[in-house]
């Protein structure tokens, strides 16, 4: 069974609406790198029983992030603010430049602020 590493992504917006054993066996199995028999032997079940656990629980994760676009969202707002600290930095080393006006700067600052503030919410 190859890992998909984007189960981990989604586990970590979704592994909540997982059940609880799902939830186990997919972090097993992906966050501690552990192997199917690895899974069944600690649990005490079948292999076949972790492995589709783990099945189940990948497509409903992956069935969630169709249907409420949870991470997707996150990652599009975090590009965004990457190239919103970039602009800011980039106009606040132009103004440098430029005879560094106090109103850019403090402007600058506030972007930059507020893009962190957003950042740590997310």
């Amino acid at each position: 069974m190859a890992k998909d590493l984007k189960i981990t992504f989604l586990l970590d917006f979704y592994g909540d609406m997982l059940t609880d054993t799902q939830r186990e066996a997919v972090e097993a199995y992906y966050n501690e790198d552990l192997s199917l028999a690895e899974i069944a032997l600690d649990r005490d079940v079948t292999r076949q029983g972790v492995r589709d656990a783990i099945k189940r629980a990948e497509q409903q994760l992956l069935e969630m992030e169709e249907r409420l676009g949870l991470a997707r969202r996150f990652k599009e707002v975090q590009d965004a603010l990457t190239v919103i600290c970039d602009c800011a930095v980039s106009i606040e080393e132009q103004n440098s430049r430029m005879g560094d006006d106090p109103v850019i700067r403090e402007h600058v600052a506030q972007i930059l602020d507020c893009a962190e503030k957003i950042a740590v919410d997310q």
